[in-house]
């Protein structure tokens, strides 16, 4: 069955240019808008359309996103329904999912991958005062630009509202949401999560951009699952073969892979100042200071 492509369509002023991608629930346009200029615009798919659940998480994906207002989350401009078509209308971010730039350029520098975070604990700060956990921070829901070394989060789809009714949730009890390779544990029951499984994720988001790697090594689904129930992450310095981090970046980052929540930071600002002071210090294991200093953080960018 062939793809719906609304490519040259106008919907809600928005210009449809270019399908430039798709997720699970909608396909993503280039769009151009009157007064806007250049814009994303995300559409339901056509077999959503008549699912009522499916409706409601993608309007209430775009209530979050609106709610959320911070210079590293991409802007919510619009959203509605219009001839029987969903759609979110979204500010277009430069670069490419964070993901794919680690893909093609291998682990990153202690001090770019501290810059990366710091933006990102921005942006998690502004969506934890609006009372929204994000549930799915993943490098490919963040879109990075290389020549400027900015980072944008997106994609509150599966993110909950901590002052929203429970028993008003889309997701059935025992039923976990997020990504198994940066979900904190505690979110495996099913159970609603706070700000510190948020904490973990971004703290896995780390050792990933660090390493390469992930903190549990489960070849299945069902391993994974298992590892996160019981046992302990792999230290940062044994993610890979010569790797050598320091004590203190180490110490960071683990601490935000905490199994208990409560040995986890306290926000994600402290989290994401701990890891920024042990790269100043040198992640590597060296202390940065004068010229070589300098010189090293140039290299990091």
């Amino acid at each position: 069955m062939a793809q719906e492509n609304l490519a040259g369509r106008t919907v809600a002023e928005y210009q449809l240019l270019e399908r430039v991608g798709e997720g699970g629930t909608a396909m993503v346009y280039r769009a151009e808008h009157p007064e806007r200029g250049k814009c994303a615009v995300k559409i339901l798919k056509p077999r959503l359309r008549n699912d009522d659940n499916a409706r409601k998480r993608f309007l209430r994906e775009s209530e979050y996103g609106a709610r959320v207002v911070h210079p590293s989350v991409v802007q919510t401009y619009d959203y509605g329904e219009t001839d029987g078509l969903y759609y979110l209308a979204l500010e277009w971010a430069e670069g490419e999912p964070l993901s794919d730039f680690v893909h093609r350029t291998g682990k990153l520098s202690p001090s770019l991958v501290s810059h990366i975070v710091t933006q990102l604990a921005g942006a998690l700060r502004a969506a934890h005062a609006s009372g929204i956990i994000h549930r799915d921070l993943k490098p490919e829901n963040m879109v990075y630009d290389p020549e400027t070394r900015r980072v944008m989060l997106l994609d509150f789809g599966i993110a909950r509202d901590e002052q929203a009714d429970p028993a008003q949730r889309l997701t059935r009890t025992g039923f976990f949401v997020g990504t198994l390779q940066y979900v904190a544990p505690e979110a495996l029951s099913g159970e609603l999560v706070g700000a510190p499984a948020d904490i973990y994720s971004l703290a896995t988001i780390a050792y990933f951009l660090l390493t390469d790697a992930h903190p549990y090594d489960g070849r299945s689904p069902r391993e994974l699952f298992q590892q996160l129930l019981t046992a302990d992450p792999r230290p940062l310095n044994q993610a890979g073969k010569g790797l050598k981090f320091s004590n203190e970046l180490e110490q960071a980052v683990m601490k935000g892979l905490a199994r208990e929540p409560s040995k986890r930071p306290e926000t994600v600002e402290l989290f994401a100042a701990g890891l920024a002071a042990a790269a100043e210090q040198g992640g590597d294991g060296t202390k940065k200071s004068g010229l070589l200093g300098a010189f090293k953080s140039m290299l990091g960018r």
